[in-house]
């Protein structure tokens, strides 16, 4: 099996990323591609109390385990399968469950802090930078997090004010500098995204 190509997809919390890898979904055979969450890989912490769960800050690059997403990025370009984690947004940590992953010609890395791990960004081929403006991925956020992690308006507020906002200014941001790709407007501008595609498709 010869190495599959690595393509990193990261910007702010609601910037769209999501629907940047679904639109290469769209356009790449499954059977050529896989996904693989950041968030899946945020550190265990069944030694907490759910009360401490909820003091961490998600949006710091602790938060994550890269040992393991990186010792599994490396398996995947051996071409060995993986055991992904799956994680509980509502109890704040990891389910005993997990998803096997096997390796693909594209793996896509999809997160918001994954161009800050110097580690990381050497093992991507294609870095992608999902640019959108701050209020904007604020009402996303809070759409998301009411609708799909249970969360009221008050904590996903407090949560952004406190941490997320402090988090992508200090930590996200800078990273922008390593992108090969920008992509404006959160996955809605066609065309950058229309260019990547065929980028992508010239590779394969």
């Amino acid at each position: 099996m010869k190495k599959p190509i690595f393509i990193g997809i990261t910007g702010g919390s609601g910037s769209g990323k999501t629907t940047v890898v679904k639109k290469i979904k769209t356009a790449i055979p499954s059977k050529s591609l896989t996904v693989i969450e950041q968030d899946s890989y945020y550190k265990d912490q069944s030694h907490l109390s759910f009360e401490e769960r909820c003091k961490t800050n998600y949006d710091h690059p602790l938060a994550f385990d890269n040992d393991l997403l990186i010792e599994h990025l490396k398996d995947l370009a051996k071409g060995k399968e993986i055991e992904k984690p799956v994680y509980d947004y509502e109890t704040h940590n990891r389910k005993e469950e997990t998803i096997t992953v096997e390796p693909r010609d594209i793996i896509v890395l999809e997160g918001i802090l994954i161009f800050y791990d110097e580690r990381l960004r050497d093992l991507l081929d294609i870095k992608i930078f999902v640019d959108t403006d701050s209020d904007i991925r604020l009402v996303r956020r809070i759409i998301r997090d009411m609708n799909e992690r249970g969360r009221s308006i008050d904590s996903v507020l407090n949560q952004y004010m406190q941490t997320v906002r402090p988090a992508h200014e200090q930590f996200i941001e800078p990273t922008k500098k390593y992108a090969d790709i920008i992509i404006p407007e959160g996955g809605h501008n066609l065309v950058a995204i229309d260019l990547m595609v065929t980028k992508i498709k010239s590779i394969i």
